[in-house]
This record gives C-alpha cells, sequence and structure tokens, in this order.
C-alpha cells in the first residue's frame, strides 16, 4: 500500500497548511481535508492547491465544508448539520496521500468525538507540526503524550519558525520522537520558495520507511 500521512499541529495558526503543502508537492501526494471550519477566505484544499500545483483529481474534496471558522462541533451546529465521525475515511486513491486534520488533535469534531479519536481509528502515522518558538516544549510534549496514549504511531515532528535548535533537541530527548526536520517563515510565500525550502529543511527518507 502507498505511503498514507496524516498532518495535525500543536495548535492553530502555527503553518500546518504550508507544511502540508510542501510535503504533498514532495512526495508526490494527492491531498484531503475531512473537515473544513470557515469559508469566506481561501481553503486548506485551495491553499494547498497553489502552493503544491496540484491537479483538480489530486485534492479529495472535503466531506464536510463549514461556514463558520470556529471548532468543527460548534461549526457544524451553527450551519445545523451534524458531522458523522463514523463516516469519515481515508479515500482510496493511487500513490501516496497526505491528510491534514483540523487544528490541534483535541479539537472537537462533534460533541463526543475529539480528532484524536478519528486519528486512532484510522491507525495511520501521524506527523505533529510544532512552533519552534517559546511554549513549543509544553505544546508539542502534551500533544505526543496525547497520540502515544491512544495507540496512534508517531511519525515525527515538523518544526516551523525561526531556528531554536534547543527546543527541538528537548523535544526530541524527552520523547523520543524523530524531528524530520524545520521550515523556516517564508517572507515570500510561492510554489518555488516552499519547494525550495521543504527541500533544504526536511528529510523524507524515514517516512518512507
Amino acid at each position: 500500500m502507498s505511503l498514507r500521512l496524516v498532518v495535525t499541529g500543536t495548535d492553530t495558526g502555527i503553518g500546518k497548511t504550508v507544511f502540508a503543502a510542501g510535503l504533498t508537492a514532495a512526495l508526490g501526494a494527492s491531498y484531503w481535508k475531512p473537515v473544513q471550519s470557515g469559508l469566506e477566505e481561501e481553503t486548506d484544499s485551495e491553499t494547498v492547491t497553489r502552493l503544491a500545483r496540484l491537479s483538480a483529481e489530486r485534492v479529495i474534496p472535503e466531506a464536510w465544508r463549514l461556514r463558520t471558522p470556529a471548532s468543527p462541533h460548534l461549526a457544524a451546529e451553527l450551519d445545523g448539520v451534524a458531522i458523522d465521525p463514523d463516516a469519515l475515511n481515508p479515500p482510496d486513491v493511487a500513490g501516496p496521500l497526505v491528510i491534514e486534520g483540523a487544528g490541534g488533535l483535541l479539537v472537537p469534531l462533534t460533541r463526543r468525538v475529539l480528532t484524536v479519536d478519528l486519528f486512532a481509528r484510522w491507525g495511520l502515522p501521524v506527523v505533529l507540526v510544532a512552533r519552534t518558538a517559546l511554549g513549543t516544549i509544553n505544546h508539542t510534549l502534551l500533544s505526543l503524550e496525547a497520540l502515544r496514549a491512544r495507540g496512534v504511531p508517531v511519525a515525527g515532528v515538523a518544526f516551523v519558525g525561526d531556528e531554536h535548535p534547543d527546543n527541538a533537541r528537548a523535544i526530541a530527548e524527552f520523547s523520543g520522537a524523530p524531528v524530520l526536520g524545520r521550515l523556516p517563515i517564508l517572507p515570500e510565500l510561492t510554489p518555488e520558495r516552499l519547494t525550495e525550502a521543504f527541500a533544504a529543511g526536511f528529510d523524507l527518507s524515514s517516512l518512507a520507511r
């Protein structure tokens, strides 16, 4: 079976979607965002399509598109719909697949199901995207504990931001999770610059194993 990876984050707004775009392009993968909250601005699928230069057939449509930029459980309630987590299953595609979750691991999909519960049912390896800056050690170690408590395989941690070597070292030492690399903040975020920065910042050979 081709490589299938879940990309999640320690928080929202940390560069997870930009990383997912770089990863999708690097792997020549298809991309799926199961639940999208907030439709007024560019959606995550649209961002990844643009930055990874994906053809339409490599972007799997979202299962739920919710208008309000809020946690999926609340956005769904405001839209008058009900998310059925049991209906969310990784699609069958030819070649690698990158799946991007909504926000962090403990974001509710419904009033009873958290995002990490969905990942646990899937059993797919997870790449955890984390900030490099102050606070990342706590947030990242807590996220890794949440994954491991549910038996979710961890493919590694990917950092986004300015270089802070000791933060990455501390996370690796305390957690034992592989550090995959770092994506700097790009002042000019174009497909070309992202491809260059991703290739320079990440060694994906461990993911293939």
